[in-house]
């Protein structure tokens, strides 16, 4: 297992500041995508395997809280050792908040369905276009930008729910619950206009911008993420209401 260091042979007029970090175990595809993406002027790093790729992300070990080594995962699903999956996984797990690309050859919708449910941003199959593959790159590492920008309140509050923007922190009952940068973005989002019912597609525009390409159902995943951690009872929520056939309302 091996993973590679930013390519030097950038060009020096166009480099980004965001790094890409793309695993692969096909070296043909690997190495492609990293000169398409090296030639847009981003920093790549290459791992030819899962345990590579986590080596380099959870360098204290996978337990381990991450670190900010790269602003966007390209994860293969059929890699040797840990695959793709699981690297997903653990990098939600280990609460890194970056974009995550799934590629691979298994496109079926129950694969992409699976690779939502574990955290993942987008999902294309192979083959591919190199066209395709730079745009979902692009649009994915804008809208995290975008999602990260701050708000002007400080505290949100409703019912026994606070919301510290400043401190990015939430406390339920008085009790502090630990939410992902998108789950913290929805349940802001919905502490500012309770009782105001979102469809999928305004959550979408709204928390994670209007460059968005991946599957509607991310929205569905995070709400299910966020009433397990909110609601006293997530299979009854209180907080977060389901209307079938418009989207959600809180309150």
């Amino acid at each position: 297992m091996a993973f590679s260091h930013p390519s030097t042979s950038q060009p020096a007029f166009a480099i980004n500041q965001e790094r890409i970090l793309i695993v692969d175990d096909e070296d043909l595809i690997r190495e492609t995508v990293a000169l398409a993406l090296s030639e847009e002027g981003y920093q790549v790093y290459t791992a030819n395997s899962g345990d590579a790729a986590l080596e380099l992300l959870f360098p204290q070990g996978n337990g381990k809280r991450g670190s900010s080594q790269v602003d966007l995962a390209i994860l293969d699903l059929m890699l040797p050792g840990v695959n793709g999956l699981d690297v997903c996984r653990l990098i939600r797990h280990g609460a890194l908040d970056l974009p995550i690309l799934i590629l691979s050859a298994k496109g079926s919708e129950t694969d992409r369905v699976v690779g939502l449910e574990l955290g993942a941003d987008d999902y294309l199959a192979k083959p591919f276009g190199m066209r395709e593959l730079v745009a979902r790159c692009r649009a994915l590492l804008r809208r995290y930008q975008w999602a990260a920008a701050p708000s002007e309140s400080s505290i949100l509050t409703f019912k026994d729910i606070t919301l510290y923007l400043n401190e990015f922190r939430v406390t339920v009952a008085g009790q502090e619950v630990n939410l992902s940068p998108k789950e913290f973005r929805i349940l802001e989002l919905f502490m500012t206009s309770p009782n105001r019912v979102w469809s999928r597609e305004e959550l979408i525009q709204t928390v994670w911008g209007p460059d968005f390409m991946g599957d509607r159902k991310t929205v569905d995943v995070h709400i299910r993420w966020l009433r397990e951690k909110i609601e006293p009872d997530p299979g009854n929520p209180q907080y977060v209401i389901t209307l079938r056939g418009f989207g959600y309302r809180f309150g």
